[in-house]
Order: structure tokens, then sequence, then C-alpha cells
């Protein structure tokens, strides 16, 4: 067998071994009692288009059972509930959550969320000028509704 031959078949050998290891999902419940606190409209467009990253429920596509795929997407959302996570986020102590919602506000201006990657394959999940100015108003009048309770 050629030295091609077997590096091939030692590199399909280790793929099927990969499939063996899988990440842990994330499929808890997305709304409880820590749960952020919107309007409806604005749930929903945060379910849509971050609650897959940012809460403690995602939706897996097909391709998350294909490792190292799966690999990739765990770590991205273990990433991005470290950033913000929405299902936990009565959790959070008051000064956090005024920056996070000043964070919000950064992601959206620079169009750095959702993540490209993410709306490549999720369209449903990329914003309309309209959504986006929704979540940005709702951002900026949750932080200045916490920013008041912290001065009082």
């Amino acid at each position: 067998m050629s030295k091609i031959k077997k590096f091939l078949v030692i590199l399909l050998v280790a793929f099927i071994v990969i499939q063996f290891f899988r990440p842990t999902r994330n499929e808890g419940i997305a709304e409880g009692e820590n749960s952020i606190a919107a309007p409806a409209n604005v749930k929903t467009i945060l379910q849509t288009s971050c609650y897959d990253c940012h809460s403690n429920h995602t939706v897996y596509p097909w391709y998350t059972n294909v490792q190292p795929v799966g690999w990739w997407l765990a770590n991205h959302v273990n990433e991005g509930k470290r950033e913000i996570n929405f299902s936990e986020f009565n959790t959070y102590k008051l000064k956090r959550k005024i920056r996070k919602m000043k964070e919000i506000r950064e992601q959206l201006e620079e169009d750095e969320m959702p993540l490209s990657s993410y709306t490549l394959i999720h369209g449903y999940a990329k914003l309309s000028a309209e959504q986006k100015d929704l979540v940005l108003k709702w951002a900026d009048s949750t932080k200045n509704f916490l920013a008041d309770t912290v001065k009082k």
C-alpha cells in the first residue's frame, strides 16, 4: 500500500473514531424564572436570533452530529453563554446587567451580532433594520431603568 493510501486509511479511521466523542448538548429550558424580561416582540427576536448561543437551550441542526463540527459548535455555544445568557440574566448583579445592555447596543451597532457565520446558514436570524432598532431601543430603555435603580 502506498504512503498516500495508508495516510487516507488512517485519516478515515480517525474520522470514524472521533464520531463517538460527542460534546454535551445545551438542551435545558430557555425560559424560566431567571430569564430576561422583554416585551413579546423583542423576546421573539431574541429567541429567533440569539437564543441558540445565548440561552440554556440550543436548537441543533443535523450537521452538529458530525465531529469535529459538533465540538466547534459546542465551544461556540459555551462561549456565547459566558458572554450573556438570557436564560440566567436575572441572576446577574445589577452592574453586570447594565454592562450587558450596553454591550448589546455595541454588538448590534457594529453588526457583530448575530454572527455572520450563523446567519449565513440561518438566514431567518438576520435582523432587519426595524428589528435591530426595536432591540436597540429596548436595550437602551432597560439599561436606563437599571441605572436609575442603582441611583436610588
